[in-house]
Protein backbone atom coordinates (compact mmCIF):
# COMPACT_ATOMS: atom_id res chain seq x y z
CA UNK A 1 0.00 0.00 0.00
CA UNK A 2 2.52 2.50 1.12
CA UNK A 3 4.62 1.13 -2.11
CA UNK A 4 1.27 2.78 -4.48
CA UNK A 5 1.20 5.83 -2.81
CA UNK A 6 4.67 7.05 -3.24
CA UNK A 7 4.94 5.31 -6.72
CA UNK A 8 1.69 7.90 -7.44
CA UNK A 9 3.57 10.91 -6.16
CA UNK A 10 6.71 10.18 -7.93
CA UNK A 11 4.95 10.15 -11.08
CA UNK A 12 5.83 13.32 -13.00
CA UNK A 13 3.03 15.09 -15.34
CA UNK A 14 2.77 14.53 -18.57
CA UNK A 15 4.08 17.29 -20.79
CA UNK A 16 0.84 16.54 -23.19
CA UNK A 17 -1.15 17.21 -19.99
CA UNK A 18 0.44 21.02 -19.35
CA UNK A 19 0.61 21.62 -23.17
CA UNK A 20 -3.21 20.86 -23.40
CA UNK A 21 -3.62 22.94 -20.52
CA UNK A 22 -1.20 25.78 -22.06
CA UNK A 23 -2.96 26.45 -25.05
CA UNK A 24 -6.60 25.56 -23.47
CA UNK A 25 -5.75 28.71 -21.04
CA UNK A 26 -3.91 30.32 -24.46
CA UNK A 27 -7.25 29.95 -26.12
CA UNK A 28 -8.85 31.57 -23.43
CA UNK A 29 -7.16 34.09 -22.98
CA UNK A 30 -7.48 35.34 -27.28
CA UNK A 31 -11.49 34.57 -26.55
CA UNK A 32 -11.73 36.82 -23.55
CA UNK A 33 -9.57 39.58 -25.84
CA UNK A 34 -11.73 39.10 -28.65
CA UNK A 35 -14.94 39.38 -27.18
CA UNK A 36 -13.46 43.00 -25.16
CA UNK A 37 -11.86 44.30 -28.33
CA UNK A 38 -15.34 43.62 -30.49
CA UNK A 39 -17.12 45.14 -26.74
CA UNK A 40 -14.91 48.40 -27.69
CA UNK A 41 -15.56 48.34 -31.15
CA UNK A 42 -19.42 48.26 -30.51
CA UNK A 43 -19.55 50.67 -28.03
CA UNK A 44 -17.51 53.33 -29.63
CA UNK A 45 -19.35 53.29 -32.61
CA UNK A 46 -22.86 53.54 -30.94
CA UNK A 47 -21.26 56.46 -29.22
CA UNK A 48 -20.38 57.97 -32.34
CA UNK A 49 -23.54 57.31 -33.89
CA UNK A 50 -25.17 58.75 -31.49
CA UNK A 51 -23.05 62.18 -31.26
CA UNK A 52 -23.31 62.83 -35.06
CA UNK A 53 -26.54 62.29 -35.18
CA UNK A 54 -27.74 64.17 -32.44
CA UNK A 55 -28.80 67.64 -32.77
CA UNK A 56 -32.02 70.03 -32.00
CA UNK A 57 -33.18 73.41 -33.05
CA UNK A 58 -34.86 75.60 -30.89
CA UNK A 59 -36.57 79.16 -31.33
CA UNK A 60 -35.79 81.35 -28.58
CA UNK A 61 -37.05 85.06 -29.32
CA UNK A 62 -38.16 84.76 -32.64
CA UNK A 63 -34.52 83.66 -33.69
CA UNK A 64 -33.53 79.56 -34.40
CA UNK A 65 -30.76 77.96 -32.27
CA UNK A 66 -29.47 74.90 -33.84
CA UNK A 67 -27.24 72.59 -31.22
CA UNK A 68 -24.94 70.32 -32.87
CA UNK A 69 -21.60 68.33 -32.53
CA UNK A 70 -19.95 70.21 -34.81
CA UNK A 71 -20.28 73.55 -33.23
CA UNK A 72 -18.12 72.39 -30.26
CA UNK A 73 -14.40 71.82 -30.59
CA UNK A 74 -14.79 69.27 -27.69
CA UNK A 75 -17.34 67.08 -29.07
CA UNK A 76 -15.08 66.92 -32.32
CA UNK A 77 -12.51 65.57 -30.20
CA UNK A 78 -15.00 63.27 -28.34
CA UNK A 79 -15.95 61.70 -32.12
CA UNK A 80 -12.48 61.57 -33.52
CA UNK A 81 -11.07 59.89 -30.44
CA UNK A 82 -13.85 57.29 -30.36
CA UNK A 83 -13.14 56.98 -34.08
CA UNK A 84 -9.40 56.16 -33.64
CA UNK A 85 -10.36 53.59 -30.66
CA UNK A 86 -12.79 51.92 -32.51
CA UNK A 87 -10.38 51.82 -36.06
CA UNK A 88 -7.45 49.82 -33.93
CA UNK A 89 -9.34 48.03 -32.38
CA UNK A 90 -11.12 47.01 -35.10
CA UNK A 91 -7.84 46.43 -37.11
CA UNK A 92 -5.93 44.44 -34.27
CA UNK A 93 -9.20 42.34 -33.82
CA UNK A 94 -8.61 41.49 -37.70
CA UNK A 95 -5.01 40.92 -37.05
CA UNK A 96 -5.46 38.59 -33.84
CA UNK A 97 -8.36 36.52 -35.88
CA UNK A 98 -5.80 36.29 -39.50
CA UNK A 99 -3.16 34.90 -36.86
CA UNK A 100 -5.04 32.75 -35.04
CA UNK A 101 -3.22 30.01 -35.54
CA UNK A 102 -0.12 31.51 -35.91
CA UNK A 103 -0.60 33.84 -32.83
CA UNK A 104 3.07 34.45 -31.33
CA UNK A 105 3.58 33.82 -27.61
CA UNK A 106 6.30 35.84 -27.11
CA UNK A 107 6.08 39.01 -25.06
CA UNK A 108 7.52 41.51 -27.42
CA UNK A 109 3.82 40.99 -29.43
CA UNK A 110 1.90 41.11 -26.36
CA UNK A 111 4.28 44.16 -25.00
CA UNK A 112 3.30 46.32 -28.60
CA UNK A 113 -0.43 45.02 -28.22
CA UNK A 114 0.11 46.87 -24.82
CA UNK A 115 1.55 49.58 -25.97
CA UNK A 116 -1.08 50.19 -28.40
CA UNK A 117 -3.91 49.49 -26.14
CA UNK A 118 -2.86 51.94 -23.09
CA UNK A 119 -2.43 54.51 -25.45
CA UNK A 120 -6.48 53.91 -27.18
CA UNK A 121 -7.18 53.75 -23.55
CA UNK A 122 -6.00 57.05 -22.70
CA UNK A 123 -6.82 58.44 -25.83
CA UNK A 124 -10.10 56.95 -25.15
CA UNK A 125 -10.78 59.00 -21.61
CA UNK A 126 -9.34 62.37 -22.82
CA UNK A 127 -12.03 62.28 -25.44
CA UNK A 128 -14.65 61.46 -22.53
CA UNK A 129 -12.95 64.19 -20.47
CA UNK A 130 -13.63 66.76 -22.84
CA UNK A 131 -17.31 66.05 -23.88
CA UNK A 132 -18.25 65.88 -20.37
CA UNK A 133 -16.50 68.66 -19.36
CA UNK A 134 -18.53 70.76 -21.98
CA UNK A 135 -21.62 69.46 -20.87
CA UNK A 136 -21.43 70.20 -17.33
CA UNK A 137 -21.31 73.66 -18.30
CA UNK A 138 -24.50 73.00 -20.64
CA UNK A 139 -25.91 71.56 -17.83
CA UNK A 140 -25.16 74.01 -14.95
CA UNK A 141 -23.09 76.60 -16.61
CA UNK A 142 -19.95 78.76 -15.12
CA UNK A 143 -20.65 82.03 -13.65
CA UNK A 144 -17.42 83.25 -13.03
CA UNK A 145 -17.38 82.96 -16.95
CA UNK A 146 -20.53 84.81 -16.90
CA UNK A 147 -21.94 81.33 -18.89
CA UNK A 148 -25.05 80.47 -18.83
CA UNK A 149 -26.70 76.67 -18.49
CA UNK A 150 -28.32 75.83 -22.28
CA UNK A 151 -29.00 72.70 -21.34
CA UNK A 152 -32.83 74.08 -20.02
CA UNK A 153 -33.38 75.06 -23.92
CA UNK A 154 -31.82 71.73 -25.40
CA UNK A 155 -32.94 69.30 -22.56
CA UNK A 156 -32.94 66.52 -25.99
CA UNK A 157 -29.31 67.31 -27.00
CA UNK A 158 -28.05 66.93 -23.84
CA UNK A 159 -29.63 64.07 -22.98
CA UNK A 160 -28.72 62.16 -25.93
CA UNK A 161 -25.12 63.22 -25.81
CA UNK A 162 -25.59 62.23 -21.74
CA UNK A 163 -26.49 58.75 -23.60
CA UNK A 164 -23.31 59.09 -26.12
CA UNK A 165 -20.81 59.94 -23.18
CA UNK A 166 -22.09 56.06 -21.06
CA UNK A 167 -21.49 54.51 -24.14
CA UNK A 168 -18.42 55.69 -24.48
CA UNK A 169 -17.15 55.56 -20.53
CA UNK A 170 -18.41 52.00 -20.69
CA UNK A 171 -16.17 51.52 -23.98
CA UNK A 172 -13.18 52.98 -22.05
CA UNK A 173 -14.05 50.32 -18.88
CA UNK A 174 -13.76 48.07 -21.28
CA UNK A 175 -10.37 48.93 -23.22
CA UNK A 176 -9.26 49.11 -19.88
CA UNK A 177 -9.89 46.02 -18.79
CA UNK A 178 -8.90 44.79 -22.04
CA UNK A 179 -5.29 46.54 -21.35
CA UNK A 180 -4.98 44.87 -17.76
CA UNK A 181 -5.27 41.57 -19.60
CA UNK A 182 -2.69 42.56 -21.95
CA UNK A 183 -0.56 43.62 -19.18
CA UNK A 184 -0.76 40.85 -17.36
CA UNK A 185 0.40 38.39 -20.46
CA UNK A 186 3.10 39.93 -20.66
CA UNK A 187 4.03 39.32 -17.20
CA UNK A 188 3.46 35.14 -17.38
Amino acid sequence: MADAKDSFMMEPKSSSTTTSSSQKNHRTFLMVQNILRILVIVLTAAAIVVTVTNNQTVMLFSIAFEAHFYYMSSFKFFVAANGVVCFVSLLTLLINLLMKQQTPRRKEYYFFLFLFDLVMTVLLIAGCAAATAVGYVGQFGEEHAGWVPICDHVRKFCNTNLVSLLLSYLAFFANLGLTILIAYKCTT
